[in-house]
């Protein structure tokens, strides 16, 4: 009985969190005339009143289908859970590309129990993808189970990152591309960190690698990327964290942490 509730509850938590994902898609399809933007970190990192409006649209309908569970959002919303249940959302990740109408942004819905996340879904509008995750339960991408790639050498390898808005950061990260890209097939910079995880996941690009990354960015594309076979670490193997996050094959992962380092 026990099991079965359990699977009851991640069937509950994947319903709910795809089709507030697509709800959320569909408000953000609807482009304003105007943005109103508010700064957050520095110039470069900013939110749009539709950050605003996406994390409402997410946070009131999970709280109206489950009111004791707990938020964690990109935006502020935090709420302490009561039913062992947490959400971490990033209701636009990609604000620039959103802001600048290129394809690739995303809503990133997760839930999390005590022990680690439990689902994962990060929905792509323009790119025609819904990609999810359960926890021992495999990744999907539009319904179709998906696995990483088995790339096990630097020189095949397409790899992806994102750039710091720090500046002093954006001079290490720029130093560290310029060295790998004699020594990779090619470096893609997609501008949505949880797409680029979920891109592992499926095969689009065979690597991953960004500082920075905060517990939304990371939760749903992470499970994701770990569901569909990738290894997802911080450096030099370590835990995930805001100092480094790699995701790749195995094989490849261990390439990566080396030459990352």
């Amino acid at each position: 009985m026990r099991q079965q509730a359990h699977s009851e509850l991640i069937s509950e938590l994947l319903a709910l969190a795809q089709e507030v994902a697509m709800r959320a898609g569909e408000l953000l399809m609807v482009r304003p005339e105007s943005f109103d933007i508010n700064e957050k970190s520095s110039a470069r990192d900013f939110a749009t009143q539709m950050d605003h409006a996406s994390e409402k649209l997410i946070v009131g309908a999970l709280l109206a289908a489950r009111p004791d569970d707990g938020i964690v959002g990109e935006e502020g919303a935090t709420r302490t859970s009561k039913s062992g249940i947490t959400w971490v959302i990033d209701p636009i990740d990609g604000t620039v590309n959103y802001f600048y109408n290129l394809p690739g942004w995303d809503i990133s819905i997760a839930a999390k129990d005590e022990e680690d996340v439990l689902i994962g879904v990060v929905y792509a509008p323009t790119l025609n993808s819904l990609w999810h995750a359960t926890r021992a339960g495999g990744a999907f991408l539009n319904g179709k189970k998906i696995h990483c790639g088995e790339t096990d050498n630097l020189e095949e390898s397409l790899i992806a990152t994102g750039f710091s808005y720090d500046l002093a950061e954006r001079i290490k990260q720029g130093s560290k591309i310029a060295s790998m890209i004699p020594k990779v097939r090619d470096i893609r910079r997609n501008g949505a960190a949880a797409v680029d995880l979920c891109h592992v996941a499926s095969g689009a690009v065979d690597g991953y690698f960004e500082t920075g990354l905060k517990e939304w960015d990371l939760a749903a594309g992470g499970l994701i990327a770990r569901e569909a076979g990738a290894l997802v670490s911080g450096r030099r193997g370590q835990p995930v964290g805001e100092e480094m996050v790699i995701a790749a094959g195995p094989a490849l992962h261990a390439l990566l942490t080396l030459e990352i380092g």
